[in-house]
């Protein structure tokens, strides 16, 4: 019987493991501003909000080593060592990885890891959305990671199971603004696209102390069970400042949308979430020519939004509010729609 000769070696390399091959997924979104409704929308009111899309959160998740890593301007390191005000985004890497297939990298054991690279333009803590952008960010990432679709309730899922890390108990405005691609009317979880009649030009401004949504919300909570009637009357007319401002914003009435902005910043302010800061600001919008000013957000810091004529009138009314206290500015345009 003939013997077979031995293969002749070969100098090509061995064939790479496709499953170790490094991947890579890419996500973002922006930030998000209340025009009207803040706190009223904890009770169940609507609440009218906007995407501001010129400030955006971006995450890049790339396999590689063993492990689970964050790379942040915040933190950069693995995600046992994170500190605990991250502890948001880490369960919003871990929930994301988890839901898309991904279960290996979410606990880091597995023979390949990843890095959780995040960059975001939207000031932290100044009720701008900012981690509910980051955890929609790191999600979209995670999914487009594993090649999976992403649906809008999924999504939502997810950003709130971050946010409730980040503010206890939150009403979900800001994990469907920071999603949306329009102006929403938004109430008991529900979610309506509204209507802009003609461009509106906000002037934003960044008053330099955080706010925090958590503490204002229990604020107005301690002062509702102190003083029932009163209160809910307060409330009961931010609820219908935010439902009129539909048919205004509807009609470009940027007077009228003025007029409820800075009625509505009275009533913030007379259930404790404004500040002296905020109300300086405000008060120098006024007085540079906006039609009307308030806070948005949670309040008790945070950021200022006022109507201006047009992108020039911004740019006056922003440098009067940093005359009076604001830390920075810019221009948000709101298209028609």
């Amino acid at each position: 019987m003939p013997l077979t000769p031995d293969a002749e070696p070969s100098d090509a390399p061995a064939s790479p493991d496709a499953s170790r091959a490094p991947r890579r997924g890419v996500g973002a979104s922006h930030a998000k501003a209340i025009l009207f409704g803040e706190h009223a929308v904890v009770y169940g009111a609507p609440a009218i909000a906007i995407p501001v899309d010129s400030l955006t959160a971006e995450a890049v998740i790339e396999t590689g080593a063993p492990g689970l890593r964050i790379d942040s301007s915040l933190f950069t390191g693995p995600v046992e060592d994170a500190p605990a005000r991250l502890a948001p985004v880490v369960t919003a890497i871990r929930a994301s990885l988890e839901r898309a297939g991904l279960g290996d990298l979410a606990t880091g054991e597995g023979p390949q890891g990843a890095t959780v690279r995040i960059r975001s333009e939207i000031p932290h803590e100044r009720g701008l959305g900012s981690s509910a952008a980051v955890a929609a960010a790191i999600s979209r990432a995670a999914f487009d990671l594993a090649a999976v679709e992403l649906d809008d309730d999924v999504l939502f899922d997810l950003i709130q199971t971050a946010e409730k890390v980040a503010h206890g108990t939150p009403s979900g405005i800001d994990a469907r603004t920071v999603a949306a691609t329009g102006a929403i009317r938004f109430t008991r979880g529900a979610v309506a696209p509204i209507s802009i009649g003609s461009p509106l030009t906000l002037a934003f401004a960044d008053s330099g102390h955080p706010g925090s949504t958590a503490k204002a919300v229990g604020s107005v909570q301690a002062l509702r069970e102190r003083e029932p009637g009163s209160t809910d009357a307060l409330l009961s007319r931010l609820a219908e400042i935010a439902e009129g401002s539909i048919a205004e914003l509807a009609a470009g009435d940027r007077t009228a949308i003025g007029a409820a902005m800075t009625e509505a910043h009275g009533i913030l302010n007379r259930v404790g979430v404004s500040s002296e800061r905020l109300d300086a600001i405000t008060a120098a919008a006024r007085e540079a020519g906006a039609a009307g000013a308030k806070l948005t957000g949670g309040g008790l810091g945070g950021c200022v939004i006022a109507v201006a004529d047009d992108a020039a009138h911004a740019d006056r009314i922003g440098a009067a509010m940093r005359r009076a206290g604001a830390e920075r500015t810019w221009t948000v345009e709101v298209p028609a729609a």
